[in-house]
This record gives structure tokens, sequence and C-alpha cells, in this order.
């Protein structure tokens, strides 16, 4: 009983706390809002006149909702990024950090979650998912996998962080019995949540453009590199705005690492390419659409060759010591990195995969205004969820919020 008086302390007291900001804080929650409202008309208008409304069509079946749902399993992903310095050689100065990294991957879950939610053509069907009152078809179902791997991959994080604000808050320390073995679950669960995504798309063998081995690692190596790149700017925000300190040394680190998976990211897009065009198969069409067009089809080139362009600064940026550990170049390439990556598996993944179809034929999609509507809706709900966490967390760690302090 008084562990659970504890944490409706902590409930109560975070419920208070969240309710509590500057002028800057409530016009960032009102903005977010405004999103959040404007997506959910478009849904229900979605909802009630169905897919047609959006560019989305028997020959490009999946578009902008996937394209941001596999680009944000990948920021989930990035977690492990600060998790295995932390917790598997101690270091101190990303160890005092990690949980902001177990934060995001809470968020970014939500989101994909959302954009699955919001892809599904007859979401009163979803329930179909959910055992025992549906048939998840697992283990034969990689979809079935994917649902399971995310929602376990929630838990867990979710599970962790809310343990150790909990007993931050009441002035206890974590227990290490619970949180060390949930932590190191968390590493091959990061790995297998991207890894099952990417065998959504390569297990497809009618899809030439994504039935290739090296998806997976690409994923993987993308997805530590974008991840990183978001906490990074966070990182930096709190230590201007807040009292938290946190040691350059631990920015440089994470940054450092960014720079061998933007390498490994560059090259195995370069050995996928080197491939395609050098075999000359009549595989490359897809390839071909992405980078050079098809004919007139040329919607996608400026996309393909902005992202390489952007890739390839922010690997520059961040291989040069000096250029990561300079504020403005560091947060150049942050930027750089999260929008080329954000091309890349968004538009860059999903849409030459499909284009052509099977019978050949080309059909241009780009997304409609309900699309980024909907899309804008699910990203500020993300962005809400982190600030709220964040608010809760930042005073705890810096012992501001507790038990004690009155704000209950």
């Amino acid at each position: 009983m008084n562990t659970v008086r504890q944490f409706t302390r902590f409930v109560g007291g975070s419920a208070a706390l969240v309710l509590q900001g500057n002028a800057a804080y409530w016009a960032w929650l009102a903005l977010l809002g405004a999103l959040i409202v404007s997506g959910a008309l478009a849904y229900a208008r979605q909802v009630a006149e169905g897919l047609i409304i959006t560019a989305m069509r028997d020959q490009v079946s999946w578009g902008f909702y996937i394209g941001n749902f596999t680009f944000l399993v990948g920021v989930a992903a990035a977690a492990v990024v600060l998790v295995i310095p932390a917790y598997i050689y101690n270091w101190k100065p990303i160890r005092e950090i990690v949980i902001y990294g177990e934060l995001l991957a809470v968020s970014a879950i939500v989101m994909c979650l959302l954009f699955v939610l919001v892809d599904i053509g007859r979401p009163d069907r979803f329930w179909h998912l959910i055992p025992p009152w549906g048939y998840l078809n697992f283990p034969r179902s990689i979809l079935a996998w994917d649902v399971l791997v995310l929602n376990l991959y929630f838990v867990v994080n979710l599970v962790v962080v809310t343990h150790i604000l909990n007993r931050a808050f009441n002035g206890r320390h974590y227990d290490k019995r619970v949180v060390v073995p949930l932590v190191l679950l968390s590493i091959p669960m990061a790995v297998g949540i991207h890894t099952i995504t990417a065998f959504l798309f390569n297990g497809l063998a009618a899809r030439p453009y994504w039935n290739a081995s090296i998806l997976a690692p690409q994923f993987l190596a993308s997805a530590f590199c974008s991840g990183p790149a978001i906490l990074l700017i966070v990182l930096q925000v709190l230590r201007r705005f807040t009292k938290f300190e946190i040691q350059d040394d631990a920015i440089w680190k994470i940054a450092e690492l960014m720079a061998y998976a933007m390498f490994l990211n560059l090259f195995l897009h370069g050995a996928e390419a080197f491939k395609e065009f050098y075999s000359n198969t009549e595989h490359l069409m897809y390839t071909r659409y992405w980078f050079l067009g098809l004919g007139n089809h040329r919607t996608l080139v400026p996309f393909a060759w902005t992202a390489v362009g952007l890739n390839t600064l922010a690997f520059l940026l961040f291989i040069v010591p000096a250029a990561r550990k300079n504020w403005i170049t560091l947060n150049i390439g942050c930027l750089a990195i999260y929008a080329g990556c954000y091309i890349d598996k968004g538009m860059g993944l999903i849409i030459p995969g499909l284009t052509p179809d099977a019978l050949g034929e080309i059909y241009e999609y780009f997304p409609t205004l309900t699309e980024l509507r909907v899309a804008a809706g699910v990203f500020a709900l993300g962005f809400l969820v982190f600030t709220l966490m964040l608010k809760v967390a930042v005073p705890i760690s810096l012992g501001q919020f507790h038990v004690h302090s009155g704000n209950r």
C-alpha cells in the first residue's frame, strides 16, 4: 500500500506540474493543440469519406503515413545509442542523460502506432488485431511480429522511465533489479523493431526495390543517425533554458557515434546503388525512377539528390572533430542528417518501391493536404507527449520536484 501511495503522489504531482508554466510553454502547447485539432478534423473526414481523399491509390497503396511510420521506428530505436555506453560501459556523462533518449523512444512509438492507425482504411476493424477478440496470426505474419515488438518496446521504455522518475520523486534510488534487466532487454528489442520493419519490406518478393538483404542494416544505420540528431538539439535546448548541466563530452560522444553510423549508412546506400546500376537489369527502373526519373516522370529526383547532399554534408561535418565540437556546425549537421534521413526513409523508400507498379504504370504520388494535416496532427501529439514528459523529468533530475517540494 505504501508503494501505491507513493505512485499516486507521483502521478498527482506530475499532473499538477504540467499545468504550470510560463507564456512560452503555454504558447507551445497551444500550437501543438491547434495542430492536433486540425489533424483530428482531417482524419474524421478521411474516416467518413475513405482513403480516396488521400493521394494513395491501387498503384501506390502506401504513402506519406507509412513513410513517417518507417522513419519514426528508427527514431525510437536510436535510444540504444545512449543505452549501450551508459549501461554496458557505465560511462557517466551519458548515463546522466540516457533517460531522455528513453522518453524520446516512448513518444516516437506513440507516433508510430498512430501513423499505422491513420493508414488503416477501416479503423473500426482494428480490434481484429487484439487477442483474444481478434486473430493476430502470430507467428506466421510479419505484421503480427511488428505489432508485438513495437508494443513491447513501448512498454519496456515506459516502465523504465516511470520507475526511475517515480523513485526519484519519492527520494529513492531506482531498483537495479528492475531497471538493468529491462534496459539490457531494450537493446535487442531496439534492433528488433527496425529489423522486423525492414523485413516487412524486403519480404515482398514482387517489389525488387525492397527485396535486398542489406535493407535491415541500412535501416539501423540511418536510425542511429536521425534519432540522436533530434536528441542533440533537445539536450542543447534543455541546457539553455533549464539548470540541467549536460557535459560537452556527452554531446560530442553522441556526435562521434553518429559519424560512424552515417558512414555506414552512406556506404550501404552506395553499395545498393552500385549493384543496381552496374548490373543494369530490368529492376533498375525503380532506382532510376528515384535518382534519375523515368521519361518525363521526375517528381522525386529533386528529393533524391537533396537527401544525398544533406547526408553527405552531415557526414563531412561530423567526421571532423573540430566541426562536430563547434556548436554551429554541429547543429547544421544535426538538421541536415535529420532531413536527409527523413527524405530517404519516407519518399525515397516507399514511393520508388511501388513505382512503376506490377503492370508498368507510373502513378505520380504526392501527399494531399488531408495527409499533411493528419501527419502534422500525429507529430504534434507525439511532441506533446514528449514535452509533458520532459516537464516532469527535468525538475526531478534537478531535484526541484519531489515528494516534499509542495507540488502535489
